[in-house]
């Protein structure tokens, strides 16, 4: 278990306002029970702060051909539809929604190059509802991996999140389980699979990164074989 590294400047500034108002507190003259009251929610409420950016060890499991869960969460949609930001073609789609309870640390599905990575501003409506992956503000990446797949991760941001962070660029090449980014506070990630991936979860499943097959490729073999 470790922290978000880009967390902890955010993290020391606010520890260090909780300290000032427990010392300002302190001058009022409260009694010693509600001092220690107020001291030991403050005290509280900074875990549940750093616990959100908590980063657990995670093992990648399965295989090339497996696409991992980008993000802990709810699977809330499994569909087939077309996507036309880039991929400009019928797809899987596979969203799974991140409360303010889960890890947000996001992770790479499958490996390859990055074809494309774009951030579009945008509202902050709640993280669920089917229209976010395209009203909200989301960053949306697609991978290219090595037996030519295209597969899109959109990163989107949720009714308290103001912040997505993507780590990689067009051009990057990257490996299942590398860190892709974090969203701050309640989120979803769409994943836009080839039409023939068979899907390996269900509705209301819940995912874990890294540790969950979400689907598997289909597997191409060579002709000349």
């Amino acid at each position: 278990m470790s922290i978000y590294k880009k967390a902890i400047p955010l993290l020391a500034r606010i520890g260090l306002i909780i300290l000032s108002i427990n010392i300002i507190l302190a001058v009022f003259h409260l009694t010693a029970e509600v001092w220690f009251f107020l001291s030991v929610c403050s005290v509280f409420l900074f875990i549940l702060i750093i616990a959100f950016f908590r980063i657990p060890s995670r093992l990648v499991i399965g295989n090339e051909r497996s696409v991992c869960s980008p993000a802990d969460g709810t699977i809330v949609a499994i569909e087939d539809i077309y996507e036309d930001e880039f991929l400009n073609c019928q797809c899987k789609k596979i969203s799974i929604f991140m409360s303010v309870f889960n890890v947000h640390q996001n992770c790479v599905p499958v490996s390859g190059k990055i074809a494309y990575s774009q951030y579009f501003p945008g509202k902050y409506m709640v993280a669920w509802h089917p229209k976010s992956s395209l009203k909200n503000e989301r960053f949306s990446t697609v991978i290219e991996t090595w037996q030519g797949e295209q597969i899109l991760v959109r990163q989107i941001a949720g009714l308290i999140a103001r912040r997505i962070i993507c780590n990689f660029g067009k051009d990057d090449i990257i490996y299942r389980g590398d860190e892709l980014g974090f969203i701050l506070f309640g989120s979803r990630v769409d994943l836009f699979l080839p039409p023939e991936s068979a899907i390996e979860i269900k509705l209301g499943d819940k995912v874990k990164t890294c540790e969950s097959i979400l689907a598997r490729l289909q597997v191409h073999y060579d002709s000349k074989a």
